[in-house]
């Protein structure tokens, strides 16, 4: 700390992934496409983010749901989703039925393949229905796309905060590379891109259906910020086969 400086004014140590400019700004849990955001939750006390993609199908990230002392992912039914979170509060809790994660990615392994750091979770039961499920897409992004950001921060943990007003840099590894402020907690959140339906739009009625406009395109799963944000998501298109798969047999 600088002499003469007074703590109040000290400069906060910067989270993993989140800049000097931190945009992340709550976010009404009830409005779209927030509603369909929902938290993850462990018997373990760990907690994590994901988004409603099916009327009982959740997409988080794989690393959320893995035991460190077991070396083992969690079984389904220590997992716990919440809809429509905030301080405490929420509109319903839905235990999970399965966990599908991808065969190759090892969280324990010294480097773990992070582009499939994924997990698909199906629900004992419906979402509520006024939570619409998400769009998935799986269309290319080009540098420069606009995007948005949500999750349950570690240091916000109580309310949805995000970040809508960042964009695609790149893609590294198997993984989009965003400049998207988010930390550890927002993990397994949906990385959003405007549909061609929600261009312009105002996120109204007409758009109910659709999450306001928007789409995952990816979910959260690394972050940095070293020398500028860089943040990774797993790109929609390694989960979407499972999904499409789970449709073709009835899956909603």
């Amino acid at each position: 700390m600088l002499a003469g400086v007074p703590a109040a004014h000290a400069e906060r140590p910067l989270l993993p992934g989140v800049g000097p400019g931190d945009r992340r700004v709550p976010v009404d849990a009830a409005a779209d496409p927030w509603r369909s955001v929902v938290r993850v939750q462990t018997n373990l006390a760990g907690r994590c983010t994901g988004a409603l993609v099916g009327r009982r199908t959740v997409v988080t990230a794989g690393h959320c749901l893995f035991n460190p002392r077991t070396r083992r992912f969690l079984q389904a039914s220590s997992l716990h989703v919440l809809f429509g979170y905030d301080r405490g509060a929420f509109t319903r809790h839905v235990t999970v039925a399965r966990v599908a994660t991808d065969p190759a990615y090892d969280p324990a392994a010294a480097a773990p393949m992070l582009a499939g750091d994924w997990a698909v979770l199906t629900l004992a039961e419906p979402a509520p229905d006024q939570v619409p499920p998400l769009p998935v897409s799986e269309a290319p992004l080009r540098p420069g796309t606009p995007l948005m950001l949500g999750g349950y921060s570690q240091d916000r943990a109580q309310i949805l905060m995000a970040d809508s007003a960042c964009h695609l840099l790149g893609e590294s590894g198997g993984l989009l590379v965003h400049d998207c402020d988010a930390t550890r907690g927002t993990s397994g959140g949906p990385l959003l891109v405007r549909t061609v339906r929600g261009a312009g739009a105002n996120g109204g009625a007409s758009d109910a259906a659709n999450g306001g406009g928007w789409a995952v395109a990816g979910v959260g799963v690394a972050a940095g910020n070293a020398p500028a944000v860089r943040n990774f998501a797993v790109p929609s298109a390694r989960f979407a086969a499972l999904l499409a798969k789970d449709t073709a047999a009835g899956q909603p």
